[in-house]
């Protein structure tokens, strides 16, 4: 056997080995054989040790004993461990739908010539639940009569009523509020909001309107046409095909000339009756020249005087280039218009922001629902501590939000803003308000199609002032609504 060959058999028997060797441990392990007789035998023994024990006891209990069953040995099979859950994609966002809270709210206009309100507190639990009612009044007004219970407080901006409850399971608490206003026949909001007992954590919040022409909720109307991107677009494809279109007829009555101005020089339709045919070099028509021979005299043929050919007619050069320089000029323009606006919808030093690109900003009053082109946005309090922490002051809004399109919509912490006396403004503490709702995210899922929440927005001012106006809104280019605080 050659040499080589005999390398490669030994270093073939090598690997074998190893891979016997590796494959050992996989193998599974011979389960013990049954213990001898001998050494059960000391248990058995055991029962007559206790009889003594047994023989005291009444009858009834050892025939209890007699039938217990005996402990599993450590050879039972253990059971098998639960599967763990399946896992789910963290690329996965579930839209956020808003739990349905056991206390609800309806705020309802009472039909009195006087202001009034109806506050109707359900809970819809098995149990009872203890909660904090807050209706914050209309500014200008003071409550004349309120359901016994109802503690009135004012401050220096607003005026509220308190009620603690404690609801029955599965009732209906209804509560009665009457004011009186100063300036009589001007509408008046009055939102309401049922409390976790002891916080601020808002269960629902209502509110109602009371007016005796009832108007409709304030709507965000539609923007400029020239503010409009399908607009903008429609009307630079509307230039160019007018542009393409002038072009192309402009071409076509070019040729067609040409074609008649070749017609009319070489035709025969354009000599007069009787004329002859004139060739080159015959000099007819001149005093001296001799006359042209006859047809069908056997004279020589003459070519054809060539018709001269017109050139073809090329648009000015001032033409096409002023056709180019407004077109440019048209791009140019629609582009800067475009950056302007949106620049202007995140400009960060105007007071408040403007300019956006989708809707008109709508401002109204707290307790009154506003809409832009994606939320609904109704601000139902706005608490503010008499005394700033080491953090800061922080003013708490409960504020609603309502999907009102087909599909999930985001927000974001950083586009809601409240704005102070000074001239500036600050956005949501996000971290404040992710404590105020029990560590959950607002604005880390999408809000699901037709859903609506109820939670508090936190909002961290330094100095002592309260927030003058906030500012909501759905997105970067959308105008949002502004509610003016009292």
């Amino acid at each position: 056997m050659p040499a080589s060959r005999r390398h490669h058999r030994a270093l073939a028997v090598f690997v074998h080995c190893l891979g016997i060797l590796a494959a050992v441990p996989a193998l599974p392990t011979v389960a013990p054989e049954p213990a001898a007789p001998e050494v059960t035998a000391p248990r058995a023994a055991a029962p007559p040790a206790t009889a003594p024990r047994a023989a005291a006891a009444p009858p009834g209990v050892l025939r209890a004993a007699a039938t217990l069953t005996p402990t599993p040995t450590d050879t039972a099979a253990t059971p098998a461990a639960p599967a763990p859950p399946p896992l789910v994609s963290p690329s996965v966002v579930v839209p956020t739908r808003g739990a349905a809270s056991a206390v609800t709210v309806l705020v309802t206009p009472a039909g009195t010539p006087a202001p009034g309100y109806q506050v109707q507190v359900r809970n819809a639990s098995s149990m009872a639940v203890a909660t904090t009612v807050r209706q914050e009044l209309p500014p200008g007004t003071s409550a004349t009569w309120v359901t016994p219970g109802g503690r009135t407080s004012r401050s220096a901006t607003t005026t509220e009523v308190t009620w603690q409850l404690r609801l029955p399971a599965r009732s209906t608490t209804t509560l009665h509020t009457a004011l009186t206003t100063a300036a009589p026949g001007r509408a008046l909001s009055a939102p309401a909001c049922a409390f976790a007992a002891g916080g601020d954590r808002p269960y629902d919040c209502a509110t109602a309107t009371w007016d005796r022409s009832p108007v409709p909720a304030a709507q965000a109307t539609d923007a400029p046409a020239w503010r409009r991107p399908a607009a903008l677009l429609a009307a630079l494809a509307g230039v160019l095909l007018l542009t393409a279109a002038g072009l192309w007829w402009w071409q076509r009555r070019r040729r067609a000339r040409a074609t008649a101005g070749r017609t009319g020089s070489g035709g025969a339709g354009n000599r007069p009756a009787g004329a002859g045919t004139v060739y080159a070099g015959t000099g007819a028509g001149s005093p001296g020249a001799a006359p042209a021979a006859a047809p069908g005299q056997g004279g020589p043929s003459r070519p054809v005087a060539p018709v001269a050919v017109g050139r073809r007619r090329r648009p000015p050069v001032w033409l096409v280039v002023g056709a180019a320089v407004a077109v440019l000029a048209g791009v140019v323009l629609a582009a800067t218009v475009t950056a302007t606006q949106r620049v202007a919808a995140i400009d960060t030093t105007k007071q408040p922001s403007s300019g956006a690109w989708v809707g008109t900003s709508t401002t109204g009053v707290v307790g009154v629902p506003l809409r832009e082109q994606a939320l609904e946005f109704t601000v139902y309090r706005i608490a503010c501590p008499s005394t700033p922490s080491v953090a800061g002051r922080q003013c708490q809004a409960t504020v609603g939000v309502r999907n009102l399109t087909p599909e999930q919509q985001t927000w974001h912490g950083e586009m809601q803003r409240a704005y102070l006396p000074g001239g500036s403004w600050v956005s949501v503490d996000e971290a404040a308000t992710r404590l105020a709702n029990q560590g959950r995210d607002v604005f880390g899922q999408p809000l699901a199609a037709g859903s609506r929440l109820v939670l508090p927005l936190v909002f961290t001012v330094d100095d002592a002032d309260r927030p003058e106006q906030l500012e909501l809104r759905s997105g970067v280019f959308s105008a949002g609504v502004r509610v003016d605080v009292p």
